[in-house]
């Protein structure tokens, strides 16, 4: 405690019952001295010949005396609730000040004893309100003296934390998006968790109307802000609406029968792919115009491959990653109008423009965007690593050509593997034999041995394989190669 500050004035209101008691008062009052408290106690500061009702009341009443502090023994209840004696005085003053003063901290009642029932010793006019629990033998005293100086120097514990901005989501200027999908959502998701046979063609429902809502995300470029702007804002406005979407994957990864689900979550990723691309009726566009819609297509398919993966649905998440994409109209340029999985994972130019303007020196802001919006997700962010690995290795297994090298899935959100301190939880599960067996699927191998071949890639230039930074990821660990189908 600092000279200038001066300590706190703190009352003893107690009975007295025995010597043994009396002593123990004396201690505490004398910790409490020795840890900052100015403390008055009738032994140390009523003197013969001062009326004790006069010092009580004051003590109690006196503005200076910023804490009461009620010892609560049977005898002090006794006397306080029968309004006898020296105590019964005091209690009929502070009764008078917790009920008639707003600021009822100045008062806390440390209880000492339990009465022959087990109960509390606790006068009846102090209520419901808050106390310290001495009587509590599993409790150390060392523990309830912090919690009574916390309380006399008014340094709680658990603070409020400061209230935040609202969310831009809210927000006038961050309405831009709105999505008719509530009543949808709720009915797809009751009728899922119910088993209902109408489940499927609700939630058919549900991502039609929300594919047709994406248009209202379409960017405007305006001369007033920047496109990277612009494209932080629409994907944030969309979170909302995505983490709708993940809990609607997440129950479709639990239904018994995952076949049907998983065509549904396929064909709705599918009719998701022309936003990516420029659409007919446009002239006059910019690299960057559709990166809010890439982000977006790219964040849902990894929750998508995720919420399978998580709830052990190799098979289904296998068909999500094996099973190619018709392109429709879109993307003409690319000849066939099949395309894989790799389709999902689109370069975005506006996000390293912003990380340029800003100075942000981020090694991906894309990977940033990812594990920050992932805080409010039902899925950990680390699932999403996992599944980023398993699209990485699947892509180098289907392409293993070198000239195909353009196709391959880069990991971005590896970025924070170099933080895990062992491998990714389907691979340190894959120990066994049988879980191997069971999710070697996804990466359509049927040994181990085939994947040395990227192991070795990667571990010889991480930049060609990753990004330009090159992150420090030796995939070997994050798999736990040796360690894989080495037990029954």
């Amino acid at each position: 405690m600092s000279n200038k500050e001066i300590p706190p004035k703190l009352f003893i209101s107690y009975s007295w019952t025995t010597p043994d008691h009396e002593a123990w008062v004396v201690r505490l009052a004398e910790d409490l001295r020795g840890n900052g408290v100015e403390v008055v106690l009738d032994k140390w500061d009523l003197k013969e010949g001062q009326d004790s009702h006069a010092f009580m009341e004051k003590m109690v009443t006196d503005p200076e005396i910023k804490k009461v502090l009620l010892i609560c023994d049977k005898e002090y209840v006794a006397r306080a609730n029968g309004r006898t004696g020296g105590v019964g005085t005091e209690t009929q003053i502070i009764t008078r000040e917790i009920y008639e003063k707003q600021d009822q901290t100045k008062f806390v009642a440390v209880v000492t004893e339990r009465d022959e029932a087990g109960k509390l010793c606790i006068p009846a006019f102090y209520g419901p309100r808050i106390f310290i629990d001495f009587s509590d033998l599993g409790t150390t005293d060392a523990e309830n003296f912090e919690k009574l100086l916390r309380w006399v120097f008014d340094q709680p514990l658990y603070k409020k934390p400061p209230i935040g901005n609202k969310p831009a989501f809210l927000s006038k200027e961050g309405r831009a998006v709105e999505l008719a999908t509530s009543s949808l959502f709720r009915r797809a998701t009751e009728a899922i968790e119910n088993g209902r046979d109408n489940a499927m063609l609700l939630v058919g429902d549900y991502f039609q109307k929300l594919t047709e809502e994406l248009e209202k995300l379409r960017i405007k470029q305006s001369e007033d802000e920047m496109l990277d702007d612009l494209v932080v804002k629409s994907v944030e406005s969309f979170l909302p609406y995505r983490d709708e979407v993940v809990k609607i994957f997440l129950l479709l990864s639990r239904v018994k029968d995952t076949d049907e689900a998983v065509q549904i979550v396929h064909r709705f990723l599918e009719g998701l792919i022309p936003y990516m691309d420029r659409p007919k009726n446009i002239s006059t566009w910019t690299e960057g115009d559709l990166d809010n819609f890439k982000f977006i297509i790219q964040e849902l398919y990894l929750y998508a491959v995720s919420c399978f993966m998580q709830n052990e649905k190799f098979d289904a998440a296998a068909v999500l990653i094996g099973k190619d994409y018709y392109l429709s109209d879109s993307f003409a340029d690319y000849g066939s109008p099949m395309i894989s999985f790799w389709i999902f994972r689109q370069y975005l130019k506006s996000l390293e423009y912003r990380n340029n303007r800003l100075e942000l020196n981020s090694a991906s802001l894309h990977a940033d965007m990812l594990r920050q919006r992932a805080g409010r997700s039902v899925i950990d962010f680390r699932y999403l690593m996992q599944t980023d690995l398993v699209l990485f290795l699947r892509s180098h297994l289907d392409y293993s050509n070198d000239q195909f090298r353009g196709w391959h899935w880069r990991p971005e959100t590896l970025l924070y593997a170099g933080r895990l301190p062992r491998p990714f939880e389907i691979f340190a599960r894959s120990q066994s034999i049988q879980y191997f067996n069971r999710m070697k699927c996804l990466l359509r191998i049927s040994s181990k041995e085939e994947l040395e071949p990227i192991i070795n890639k990667t571990t010889r230039n991480p930049r060609m394989y990753f990004s330009q930074s090159g992150f420090p990821v030796y995939i070997g660990g994050l798999i736990g190669y040796e360690q894989i189908a080495t037990k029954e």
